[in-house]
């Protein structure tokens, strides 16, 4: 888990997401495609679909739909929803498939996520996965829209809007090898190191493809999950799946930043999308950058389990020292309010640092780690109790950044080796991927890697 200083915070993507919040009243046309899945219900909406299948169940579903998220609007541009204005349901927030970059990048965390990986089938082959992507890029753009999808729908969300559903596809280090493309796998998706610490389950880490799904309702997301799987038969099958949850938009009366499963507020003073270096960060380019994946990224995705008992037996002020941030507010110990910059040099009366030398916030400074940045898209998990009785709960962490050389290995390197907070922490499952940029309307993620 790092240190957000060092990373980017999705939520304050104000410029970047104008085009979500237009899409929250009127979402685009599903694009056609040679592969596109069809159905005699296409360009109908699930919920519209709800209409003709019977009274009770429109009435059965008539409170969730109209729960009013008063976040809305400041979820999705970063501004508040105007006094006497007529705040957007909660379904109704719709994020575009189509465009430079994949959806589930820039936009802010959902309420739920759902992150799996796929290893392509013995034969499928470059065929087969262009067969695959097309028609998977097809049913996600399908479902953004809040429509059914198509080939395999299932109707476990047909009462559902688009819930502000994403759907973001990337390639693992083993896919070229087993697709004939290895003289086209960037160089810098070379699998991570292992780290000092690392207690790594290989049965729940890497994958030929990885998707992460994140919407609003939990049904939503499986139900894009449980489509895409089936899709998939004969072409590929699921070797991990995890779950995550984020605050629900609305659940505070103002836009805050979150707090993760130790209760510290995750997320503050991130560099934003208005910072000219942003896209230097974030995005893949230059001369070591295929064509293929110029404008995409590397996603990393670690599975990081908080010992939680351990970390609330801490009184607060412990927990403090061990971050270098105030519990309450999120305020620096060096002093002021959240948004204040970390003084490092800060000493308290007695002459000692205010910020430990072993905080979180010391050891990953960006300062201390070459400017390194990573965009930043965590989640929460709770997946029960582990044999000692303990929770087996804590982040799924997920990171794009341009080069992972650059942004997360060297922060991860010493961070295992001088941070605090490792000492409750236990990281479990690991990847990394290279997601491609956006499909354009009428084309499919990874085109330019599989026509080209």
């Amino acid at each position: 888990m790092d240190e957000p200083d060092t990373t980017v915070d999705p939520d304050a993507a104000t410029a970047t997401t104008a085009t979500t919040a237009a899409a929250t009243t009127a979402a685009p046309a599903a694009p056609t495609t040679p592969t596109a899945p069809t159905a005699p219900t296409t360009g109908v909406s699930r919920r519209t679909l709800l209409g003709s299948a019977g009274a009770g169940l429109a009435l059965g579903a008539t409170g969730g739909a109209l729960a009013a998220d008063a976040a809305a609007t400041h979820r999705n541009t970063g501004s508040a929803v105007p006094a006497g204005s007529a705040a957007p349901t909660l379904g109704t927030a719709a994020t575009p498939f189509h465009g430079p970059h994949q959806a589930g990048i820039l936009q802010p965390q959902q309420a739920r996520a759902l992150l799996a990986a796929f290893d392509l089938a013995d034969g499928a082959g470059r065929d087969g996965l262009r067969t695959l992507m097309r028609t998977w890029s097809a049913t996600a753009a399908l479902l953004a829209e809040g429509k059914p999808a198509g080939e395999h729908e299932n109707q476990i969300a047909l009462d559902a809007g688009p819930c502000a559903l994403t759907v973001t596809f990337g390639f693992g280090p083993s896919l070229f090898d087993r697709t004939g493309l290895a003289d086209r796998r960037p160089a810098a998706l070379t699998p991570l190191p292992d780290f000092p610490g690392d207690a790594l389950d290989r049965s729940r880490g890497d994958g030929d493809l990885w998707v992460q799904i994140g919407a609003d309702d939990a049904l939503v997301a499986f139900h894009a999950l449980r489509v895409l799987q089936r899709q998939a038969a004969g072409l590929a099958s699921l070797r991990w799946q995890m779950s995550g949850f984020h605050r629900t938009p609305g659940a505070t009366a103002r836009p805050m930043t979150g707090r993760n499963l130790m209760g510290q507020v995750d997320g503050t003073n991130n560099p934003k999308p208005t910072d000219p270096d942003f896209t230097a960060r974030v995005f893949a380019a230059g001369p070591e950058c295929p064509d293929w994946l110029t404008g995409g990224t590397y996603a990393v995705v670690r599975r990081i389990r908080m010992l939680l008992d351990n970390w609330e037996s801490l009184p607060t002020d412990r927990q403090e020292r061990v971050i270098g941030r105030r519990k309450s507010d999120g305020a620096p110990l060096s002093g002021g309010s959240e948004s204040t910059p970390v003084a490092l040099d800060a000493v308290n009366p007695d002459g000692t640092f205010a910020i430990p030398a072993d905080a979180h916030v010391r050891v990953a400074a960006p300062a201390a780690n070459g400017g390194a940045a990573m965009l930043r898209r965590g989640f929460s998990y709770h997946d029960g109790l582990l044999p000692d009785g303990s929770p087996d709960a804590g982040l799924l962490f997920v990171a794009y950044q341009a080069d992972p050389a650059r942004g997360f290995v060297p922060v991860q390197r010493k961070l295992s080796r001088g941070d605090g907070l490792s000492r409750f922490l236990r990281h479990e499952a690991s990847g990394l991927y290279a997601v491609p940029p956006g499909a354009p309307q009428g084309g499919y993620v990874g085109q330019a890697l599989l026509d080209g």
